[in-house]
């Protein structure tokens, strides 16, 4: 199953970047695609298409890690920690490729494809928004593969 290429079309059927991200993982989490897609709609375009606040595609990938890796009870700070540290982790590895987390700035930036994204590559993405989700999808799929419990 390529992943990359599953967000990629639900980004050119009309999905936002965060929808995008989560869809293809539907397999993976539980949720029907209905639900994703729900859940994720007001991430777009920066929270709302506001372009102020976090990019949609990391987003998306914090729900993506969130959902594999639950923290569902208040009292459960191991499970909170292992959920911050997985978060932190992926918006290290998006910031380390793009230098930036935040949609405007990124807008304004335009970071575009190179050997730290080989996915974009892969697909011949050229598009902006593209760019950021096959990557988003890219490093949480490389989280999940350096996990011995979820590979």
């Amino acid at each position: 199953m390529d992943r990359c290429a599953i967000a990629y079309e639900y980004h050119k059927a009309g999905f936002n970047c965060a929808q995008s991200v989560v869809g293809a993982f539907e397999d993976l989490t539980g949720l029907t695609r209905e639900q994703l897609m729900a859940m994720t709609g007001g991430f777009g375009g920066g929270v709302g298409g506001s372009h102020a606040e976090l990019c949609g595609a990391v987003s998306g990938g914090v729900l993506v890690l969130s959902l594999l890796y639950p923290q569902t009870e208040a009292n459960d700070k191991e499970g909170k920690m292992r959920i911050y540290a997985k978060a932190k982790e992926f918006r290290r590895r998006f910031e380390e490729i793009f230098g930036l987390t935040r949609c405007g700035e990124l807008l304004k930036a335009r970071p575009g494809v190179t050997d730290k994204n080989p996915a974009a590559q892969r697909l011949g993405v050229t598009a902006h928004c593209d760019n950021m989700i096959v990557t988003a999808v890219e490093i949480v799929e490389q989280m999940l593969a350096e996990d011995p419990a979820k590979a």
